[in-house]
């Protein structure tokens, strides 16, 4: 583990290489799994004012689901939020391009330059899942292994992009370029030991 501005960074990301290759996954970390996004109670409010400009990149069955139950809901622990889920558990904001590939709504809008927000700082990030515990102040970055991933880890090799390099404007989001250039300069450390 990396320690930059108390935040814990796994060597993972510095390790691994990774880069999405929706070709082969089509997505499926949008519609795979039992949980929806994980949500941060400002991003509550970012949707909530740009939804309606959202609906129309959605199918109508995520309008209708959105509009009678929201679009998000309670984690089962009750401590945080996460985008809801349709029937087949994907996420409310995905649709499917003609060739059977996700794309997120939000991040839809953001392109046609309708919203400034792009999507979910948890989806931006992914394959990164932040661990956090603010009672301590406590928040580690962790690489979140899934057996989906398998043709972006393979893509990430090939291309030779590691995790941290993959995810660096969502990085440069959360957390600042200053955060990002530290942990570049740690990951060129790393290489030279």
């Amino acid at each position: 583990m990396i320690l930059i501005e108390d935040i814990l960074v796994s060597d993972d990301l510095i390790k691994k290489q990774f880069a999405c290759q929706l070709s082969a996954c089509k997505g499926a970390c949008c519609y795979e799994g039992d949980y929806g996004a994980p949500l941060d109670q400002d991003e509550l409010a970012q949707i909530e004012e740009i939804l309606d400009i959202v609906l129309p990149y959605l199918d109508k069955s995520a309008v209708d689901k959105i509009k009678s139950e929201g679009f998000f809901r309670q984690t089962e622990s009750k401590d945080a939020h996460e985008t809801n889920l349709m029937s087949d558990a994907s996420c409310v904001f995905m649709g499917r391009n003609d060739l059977g590939i996700t794309f997120c709504g939000l991040e839809k809008a953001y392109n046609d330059g309708k919203t400034n927000f792009k999507k979910p700082i948890s989806c931006h990030l992914y394959p990164v899942r932040v661990t956090a515990n603010k009672q301590i102040g406590f928040e580690a970055l962790n690489y979140d292994v899934w057996d989906i991933c398998q043709a972006a880890c393979s893509n990430g090799a090939r291309q030779g992009i590691y995790i941290y390099q993959f995810v660096k404007d969502a990085l440069i989001r959360k957390y600042g370029e200053a955060f990002y250039e530290a942990l570049e300069a740690a990951a060129r450390d790393l290489e030279d030991t």
